[in-house]
């Protein structure tokens, strides 16, 4: 079993959920139901993916849970993106968080690639 708190990108993970909450107070308030919860669950699905897979006993199964968790990624990216362009927010808003959210999407990918190259996945 793995410790999912060693891995770096469980950590910027749990960094952008809390970035992302912040971020989620400027939204309008009608859509604390819609979009705001969409975005805080596909957000907070990022690190616990990473967490639940690092439980699993196979490299397969692991490698299925950042999968997860990459998929969480993009979905979050382009409820970002729709937030702009609904003109909830600017470009300026979500630069940062989307830059984030890039950063996570390669450091899971290379921990994918990594394991399927060492089990020739």
């Amino acid at each position: 079993m793995r410790d999912f708190k060693k891995y770096e990108v469980w950590r910027l993970g749990m960094e952008l959920v809390k970035h992302v909450y912040q971020f989620s107070i400027i939204l309008p308030k009608e859509e604390k139901f819609g979009l705001v919860s969409q975005i805080c669950r596909a957000a907070i699905s990022i690190p616990s993916n990473i967490a639940e897979g690092t439980s699993r006993t196979s490299d397969v199964e692991f490698k299925r849970f950042l999968e997860m968790a990459i998929g969480s990624s993009f979905e979050l990216e382009t409820q970002l993106i729709l937030c702009k362009d609904v003109g909830f927010v600017s470009e300026e808003n979500i630069a940062t968080l989307i830059s984030d959210i890039n950063i996570i999407q390669r450091q899971i990918n290379n921990l994918i690639l990594k394991i399927k190259q060492d089990n020739k996945l």
